[in-house]
């Protein structure tokens, strides 16, 4: 059987079919004239794609200048000088073009010389890289915060240990003073001054995504509900507050106490924002991502989500404030109105649950902030109860107990602390140390204080290898309490730094009477 072969175009091709296939490109094409200023070059045909791209009619663009639709000046100056050149090669770059009503569209674009018509005339393609900028910046952003994220909790880590001291202190020094109110009244000013230091490392430590949480299954309708009359009383007269939530809402798997952090925060956000006749609408809604709605990489992965949206139609934010939103110690407001760590700590508090947020907003349009969480099919975990807070209990004990802890302070503070309750306590920094210490004590350890994280993990195992007996307290620093699966339950608990005494001390009691 004969081979067919195709019938070659031929050289002389019409023109209509030339110019049909410049119109059926997928990139724009433009071709332009040269002009008497050897330095400019006039458009003389622009195919469909060009006109979309820019906004204009093939009418419009008819006899412009090309070099007046670069929106940076260097690209203008380089196509000049390309332009004066007697046998130039290809230009080829990437830069703004200024559409007609006055938007952006970031393009790369290559220029070349038709060897026709006596070197007068260009042809210029064009791509749209608009979204993969965009992207691009979303990336390099996302890499700033996690960068900033990483910095800020070593520095909460540090302070944690500080913070820990201070409070220890003040909680002893309140028993000594007790019957000079003026001394006690300076040390609870030091210890209130303690507390919201604590509150401030919390917020990094959230940025950072190292903050402990207790997550469990809960609904956003019950915390919104729960939460509705402080949110009202933090708008004030400032606005009014809408709910609108939906009534089949599914569950997530997130911690109650920090979500409602979230929303306060976003609340007050909203609140600052807010003109004459204000409102903030909070909504709740089910959402699912189909696999082909999330072709880009900066989606979210396909699923059931769980939506939280705060709405405010004031002020709004222009697109350069909305890049260092979520930056700690970025804001807004006065000096001496805010810490910017308020949307540092919702970022990190939602990246750490596993979830997304998006922001919406343009100058006086208000703004609009979606949270979205996976859908957890479980049903809702039961409230724990409230402990109420006690003063640093007298707890007597003869155990031995091992304390490893980096701080020089801190691990006096504790160890004093314990020696005082009639406990024998050996300390050491490190996990290396500690176990050439255990190796000289006759009596076996009961109770190991340590980060787990690290070679705290090997420690534990091998004085359990000792003594079965063994009770671990893990005073972590990362994002959730490290579990040990070889240890019982009831043997091991986690304390978040930075603790009050008198939970620590309650903490390693109860350990060691389980």
């Amino acid at each position: 059987m004969k081979k067919r072969r195709s019938a070659p175009v031929p050289a002389g091709a019409p023109a209509s079919l030339l110019a049909a296939a410049l119109r059926a490109q997928g990139e724009g094409v433009v071709i332009c004239r040269r002009a008497p200023r050897r330095g400019d070059c006039a458009l003389v045909f622009a195919n469909d794609q060009f006109c979309t791209m820019t906004g204009y009619t093939p009418a419009e663009l008819a006899g412009t200048v090309q070099a007046g639709l670069h929106l940076e000046r260097t690209d203008r100056d380089r196509l000049g000088r390309w332009l004066r050149q007697a046998r130039p090669g290809p230009l080829a770059g990437e830069g703004y073009l200024l559409r007609k009503d006055g938007s952006m569209i970031y393009t790369a674009w290559t220029f070349s010389r038709i060897p026709a018509g006596g070197g007068r005339y260009y042809v210029a393609a064009y791509r749209d890289m608009t979204e993969k900028r965009s992207l691009q910046e979303a990336l390099v952003h996302a890499q700033r915060l996690d960068a900033l994220g990483r910095l800020a909790g070593g520095v909460a880590h540090d302070f944690n240990n500080l913070i820990s001291v201070i409070n220890g202190y003040c909680e002893l020094l309140s028993t000594q003073v007790a019957d000079r109110p003026r001394a006690l009244h300076e040390v609870g000013e030091i210890h209130r001054a303690g507390r919201k230091a604590a509150a401030l490392t919390r917020q990094l430590l959230a940025f950072g995504r190292r903050q402990a949480m207790d997550a469990r299954v809960v609904n956003f309708n019950q915390i919104v509900r729960d939460n509705a009359e402080i949110l009202e009383r933090l708008l004030g007269s400032a606005g009014q507050l809408v709910l609108e939530l939906a009534a089949d809402l599914g569950n997530v798997r997130a911690d109650p106490a920090q979500f409602q952090q979230v929303l306060l925060n976003l609340t007050i956000n909203a609140r600052d924002a807010l003109r004459e006749h204000g409102r903030v609408t909070i909504r709740t809604a089910n959402r699912e991502i189909r696999p082909l709605f999330n072709r880009r990489l900066t989606d979210c992965p396909p699923g059931r989500y769980v939506t939280l949206t705060v709405t405010d139609n004031g002020v709004g934010m222009d697109a350069e404030t909305q890049k260092h939103l979520f930056e700690p110690f970025f804001t807004t407001k006065p000096e001496g109105q805010g810490t910017g760590l308020g949307l540092a700590l919702v970022y990190g508090v939602v990246q750490q649950s596993g979830g997304f947020i998006n922001v919406r907003s343009e100058p006086t349009a208000g703004s609009t902030f979606e949270i979205m969480l996976p859908e957890a099919r479980q049903p809702v975990s039961a409230r724990p109860g409230v402990t109420p807070v006690a003063p640093v209990p007298r707890i007597r004990g003869t155990e031995t107990v091992l304390l490893v802890e980096p701080d020089d302070v801190l691990r006096r503070l504790i160890a004093g602390v314990l020696k005082d309750d009639g406990y024998r306590v050996v300390e050491a920094r490190q996990p290396t140390e500690a176990r050439a210490k255990v190796r000289a004590k006759s009596r076996g350890v009961r109770l190991l204080v340590a980060d787990l994280a690290g070679s705290g993990t090997n420690l534990a195992r091998t004085l359990h290898a000792e003594q079965p007996g063994l009770r671990v307290l893990n005073t972590c620093q990362q994002n959730a309490p490290q579990t040990l699966v070889w240890l019982a339950p009831e043997h091991q608990c986690s304390l978040p730094k930075p603790y009050a005494l008198s939970e620590f001390v309650r903490v390693a009691r109860r350990l060691l009477d389980a």
